[in-house]
């Protein structure tokens, strides 16, 4: 029996059962979206680069982001972007090495050419050279916590003392928010409605049967030609929307987009680069979604920021992954377990696929004994597999935003 595995039969209701739910995704061209992408592309760079030239990942942990908006004038049929965004990536990284020799590392040049290459791929309508300027102010870390991280060659020592939450299944309202934001960035979707650009944010509401979806989409200006156009295009998103989300659930389903226009007034929610942040809003890293792609205040949650810490040895990274797999494997292994929540605390300095402890919630009709029992050879496993899991990082394997 695993002396850090603790069980726990939870006898309250399930996520389905509760009269109220709230849930959240913010889509690709979301200002924090961005952040947290910016920071973990860089993060599977460097990380790269240390295997190439090294044999092994350096020291670093670039998990700090901002998103500073710009400014535009955005019209039916055009428009301009009149002051660039700015966007400074910030952490430690280990910039020299000295096995065979001293070498620097091309930290600037990389993050220049990971990052724009990534938005000009995402971002349809930015201009990565005229609309965005990219920064970095990235060090080398601290001595207490490179040695740390250099103790061992085998099985790395996790670099903090954090913890990490997750659960499984996901509601029907949490699946049916995640499918209308990934429908409405699809790339098929941006061939028939070229005009819906990515900055996407889908909040859900489900009060006893009836859910509502009110989504903000930021519509590209030059792609629209007119107020009348722009209403027509928002009711056949929403449309589709609703019929994708009907397909997936029996309940009532209300669809809202950009609720906050005013046609009255003139108000309208148009871009020039489909991005609210050219002139709306600014972004950072960890405020958005967590690790299984939403934000979700009825349930357990942690404020720990996955993206772009170093995939060896960060446990707010790695042990995010691996409770997802505990949870998921839990409800996988008995239809007895109708839901399930995962706790892990790391200690650092200790190894990093030894946890201080890994708590489970078990709700359904299973005795907990029996529950113990399924839990026990899942945890062994997950943990065994922890030091093998910096490969799937670096393979963009694992959702983290």
């Amino acid at each position: 029996m695993l002396d850090v595995l603790t069980v726990e039969k939870d006898h309250g209701p399930r996520m389905e059962e509760l009269p109220i739910e709230f849930v959240e995704r913010k889509g690709a061209g979301h200002p924090d979206t961005i952040c947290d992408r910016a920071a973990e592309e860089l993060s599977v760079a460097l990380s790269r680069y240390y295997m190439e030239h090294y044999g092994r990942i350096l020291h670093h942990n670039v998990d700090k982001c901002v998103l500073v908006g710009g400014q535009a004038h955005a019209v039916f049929g055009g428009g301009e972007v009149l002051e660039p965004m700015y966007l400074l990536l910030v952490g430690r990284a280990s910039t020299e090495a000295f096995e065979n020799g001293t070498k620097a590392v091309p930290l600037g040049t990389m993050v220049q050419s990971v990052t724009k290459g990534w938005m000009r791929e995402t971002l349809r309508n930015l201009d990565v050279d005229s609309h965005i300027i990219v920064d970095c102010r990235i060090r080398p870390g601290s001595m207490d916590l490179v040695n740390n991280y250099h103790a061992s060659k085998e099985v790395l020592r996790s670099n903090d003392t954090s913890f990490a939450v997750a659960f499984a299944p996901l509601s029907e309202t949490e699946e049916l928010v995640q499918r209308a934001e990934q429908l409405l960035n699809a790339p098929d979707f941006k061939r028939e409605f070229p005009a819906v650009g990515e900055d996407v944010k889908v909040m859900g509401l489900r009060r006893g049967n009836v859910i509502r979806l009110t989504i903000a989409a930021a519509f590209v200006s030059k792609l629209v030609k007119s107020p009348q156009e722009y209403m027509e295009i928002k009711e056949q998103v929403r449309g589709r929307v609703l019929d994708e989300s009907l397909k997936h659930t029996q309940r009532e389903v209300q669809v809202d987009v950009n609720a906050a226009d005013d046609p009255d007034k003139g108000v309208y929610y148009i871009t020039v680069t489909g991005l609210s942040a050219e002139q709306g809003d600014d972004g950072q890293v960890g405020r958005g979604n967590r690790v299984n792609g939403l934000i979700t205040p009825f349930r357990p949650m942690t404020l720990e920021a996955a993206a772009g810490k170093n995939p060896t040895s960060h446990v707010g990274k790695i042990y995010q992954v691996a409770a997802r797999r505990i949870a998921d494997e839990m409800v996988k292994a008995s239809p007895d377990v109708e839901q399930v929540y995962c706790y892990m605390l790391s200690q650092i300095g200790r190894p990093v696929d030894r946890p201080q402890s890994v708590h489970l919630k078990v709700f359904g009709p299973i005795q907990e004994d029996r529950a113990r029992r399924l839990a026990t050879p899942i945890v062994q496993e997950t943990l065994e597999a922890i030091p093998h899991l910096w490969e799937g990082f670096l393979e963009k394997k694992y959702r983290l935003y």
